[in-house]
């Protein structure tokens, strides 16, 4: 019998490779690991779903927000902590903002020209200021002016510019090193000026780093114990319940850290509501 060519051979021991590799990879290794987690992991394998009343409500895996149709939260319900995850916990677009510390000076709007952006540092300064009034508590915190939005100043040698505090609104100060401080004119070029964050004489803040701050995957379903004592108070008033009942929910669904060293305590804040419902 006549050999093969040996481009033909080649040909051949590549599709049966496609072939083996499609037969072990494609069909066996899947139902393997579909099997294994399926035994051993089944409620996070099928997305760890919660149901209240026969009905889907959510996942334990995965966080959402609880406010009403306008986006103000419901004042009876937990708050989740803020995601940048598309319009806020979308799985398909899980994602952090990708801003970082350096991040403080905003992009002012101009009307009709340009639509401006918060920094990161005013967003955590506009979060907590609202945090703040509605749990009644003081939502200042260092770098932050009393209205919400990043301390920082533009220097140059003749005056200071309080960058993200637009005109006609008051800066936070009215003087620096001597330089009269003014408004920031949406606009204007202040590239050329010194950054200078000012941290004011703030204290440790009231409202915790995780309750102005998202995720890494902006799907994180679970708060500090310091952001659920933080709102308890105003959960109770809102459901006429006692103080004591609502922490005593709080502490039956906090988790330790995890393998019980990595991480601190935390709570997850779909199943705390619906015990709540449930009590």
């Amino acid at each position: 019998m006549e050999r093969l060519p040996s481009w033909l051979r080649l040909h051949l021991a590549a599709i049966r490779a496609v072939a083996v590799l499609t037969v072990l990879l494609g069909l066996i290794y899947p139902l393997v690991t579909t099997g294994v987690a399926q035994a051993l992991f089944n409620d996070n394998a099928n997305g760890s779903i919660v149901q209240a009343r026969g009905k889907d409500v959510g996942s334990a895996l995965i966080g959402q927000s609880f406010t009403d149709a306008d986006g103000n939260p419901v004042r009876k319900y937990f708050q989740s902590r803020p995601s940048a995850a598309g319009d806020g916990y979308d799985p398909l677009a899980t994602s952090a903002s990708n801003l970082g510390p350096e991040d403080v000076l905003d992009v002012l709007p101009v009307p009709g020209v340009e639509e401006g952006r918060q920094s990161l540092l005013t967003q955590v300064c506009a979060r907590s200021k609202a945090i703040g009034e509605l749990e009644g508590v003081s939502g200042a915190r260092p770098y932050c002016t009393p209205s919400g939005v990043g301390a920082v100043l533009k220097v140059f040698p003749d005056r200071a510019v309080s960058v993200n505090q637009a005109c006609p609104e008051a800066p936070f100060v009215t003087t620096y090193d001597g330089l009269k401080v003014e408004c920031g004119k949406p606009g204007e070029d202040y590239a050329a000026g010194r950054t200078v964050p000012v941290r004011g004489d703030t204290r440790t803040p009231v409202v915790p780093p995780d309750a102005v701050t998202a995720s890494g995957s902006g799907l994180d379903p679970h708060i500090s114990a310091a952001y659920a004592e933080l709102q308890a108070a105003r959960v109770a008033a809102a459901r006429g319940r006692s103080l004591d009942e609502v922490r005593r929910l709080i502490e039956a669904n906090t988790t330790g850290p995890a393998l019980g060293f990595m991480g601190r305590p935390a709570v997850n804040v779909l199943r705390l509501n619906l015990a709540l419902d449930r009590s």
